[in-house]
This record gives structure tokens, sequence and C-alpha cells, in this order.
């Protein structure tokens, strides 16, 4: 039998397949976006329910926004960000430069 692979390794295996990066990029923005919203809602002190309602939206899919389960559209992204009382800023950063 041979020896089981550390998480690094069998990360940059997979990372190899094509499309990979790709989709791991996608994982890591929705990640980012449900956190940023988590939080910020969690500033505000609301539930999900209630910022569902202040966007126009239903309570699960606040929800799936969160854990980083869908991919929002900007006019989505726009209505989020109204509820929560921020301004909505979209980047382009080199890919030299992006983390």
């Amino acid at each position: 039998m041979g020896e089981r692979k550390g998480w690094a390794e069998k990360r940059a295996e997979v990372m190899q397949r094509p499309g990979a990066g790709a989709a791991y990029e996608a994982a890591r923005i929705r990640f980012e976006l449900g956190t940023a919203v988590r939080e910020r809602r969690e500033q505000l002190g609301l539930t999900q329910a209630e910022l569902a309602e202040r966007a126009g939206l239903k309570q699960p899919a606040v929800a799936r926004l969160e854990a980083g389960g869908t991919m929002p559209t900007i006019p989505m992204l726009e209505r989020i960000a109204e509820a929560l009382e921020v301004r909505l800023s979209v980047e382009f950063h080199p890919l030299r430069d992006a983390s």
C-alpha cells in the first residue's frame, strides 16, 4: 500500500487538472462574498430573514449566499449592498497582483 499524501500535495495534484484553477477561484470569490455579507449583517444585528426582506429576497437565498453556495449577479449584490447600508465596489486586479 502506498504512503498517504498530505493536503498540500493532494491540492497541488488536483489543481493540475484542467479547469481546476478557475473553479477554485470561483469558489474563493463565493466564499469571500458570503463571509462579507454575513459579517455586515451581524454588525447590523439583522437576521437572515430581516436581510432577505430588506433586499427583496427569500431567507434561503441569503443563507445560500452566506454559505458560498451561489454566485450572485451584480443586480443582486446591489440590492444586498443597499439592504446592508454599504456601497458596492467591484474591482479588477492584475493577475500577477491577485492573491
